[in-house]
């Protein structure tokens, strides 16, 4: 799941970035409505958070903008405003979720986690392929009965595959819902990630490499 976080705040918008990071979520950070609008003209993302006191405007004029352009991505306004007038004002503008500041990390990790499960198409809150068992609510991942302790990034892998099980995911996509801007596209860190994943995962394998095209989770050990 990929986040756009619209905070101009430098200290305070690592400080988001990294708890969501640490929770999972592939995020991007903008310190302007411009530069919020040109992340979203090239990226596809799965909720917006968006500060109001932007130094080229309000950010619920932005989600009011793209409201209006048909986007229908889920937005939370995280905002020190907490007047019952600015709340009203945040949802009347196409707001789906309002937070104010000072949070807690974890809420708003939450709180986001909960706009993506509300999207248009939700994912489904339980994933079971053969003796696999995924838990997305509680991020927990189950194989014969076992609980495998994943990273964040390897969650984020295995989540997406899950949700294209018997589908080949390419590198490309992989890199574009599980890493930000940060990432490097061309190092090894989906390599790493998915080593990672299939060891923990443990026999049988469950992931294939397709030669040129990418992973697919599923085949025989998880039609059984």
């Amino acid at each position: 799941m990929r986040v756009l976080v619209v905070e101009d705040d430098e200290k305070l918008g690592q400080q988001i970035a990294t708890g969501l990071r640490k929770a999972g979520f592939a995020v991007d950070l903008a310190q302007s409505l411009a530069d919020a609008d040109m992340n979203i003209s090239v990226n596809r993302y799965d909720v917006l958070v968006v500060d109001r006191g932007m130094p080229d405007g309000d950010g619920v004029q932005l989600i009011a903008a793209y409201r209006s352009a048909g986007y229908r991505v889920p937005a939370l306004v995280l905002t020190a405003r907490d007047g019952l007038s600015d709340r009203i004002a945040g949802f009347e503008h196409g707001a789906d979720d309002y937070l104010t500041k000072p949070f807690a990390l974890a809420e708003l990790a939450a709180r986001v986690r909960a706009l993506c499960r509300r999207r248009d198409n939700p994912a489904p809150t339980r994933v079971v392929l053969g003796d696999i068992d995924i838990d997305l609510p509680r991020r927990r991942v189950q194989r014969g009965g076992i609980l495998r302790t994943l990273t964040p990034k390897e969650f984020a892998v295995l989540e997406l595959l899950a949700a294209r099980a018997g589908t080949v995911v390419t590198r490309s996509e992989l890199i574009e819902a599980c890493w930000d801007e940060m990432a490097e596209p061309n190092s090894n860190v989906v390599d790493a990630v998915m080593a990672g994943l299939r060891r923990k995962l443990g026999p049988p394998q469950v992931i294939d490499t397709v030669r040129g095209a990418g992973f697919v989770l599923g085949g025989a050990a998880c039609a059984r």
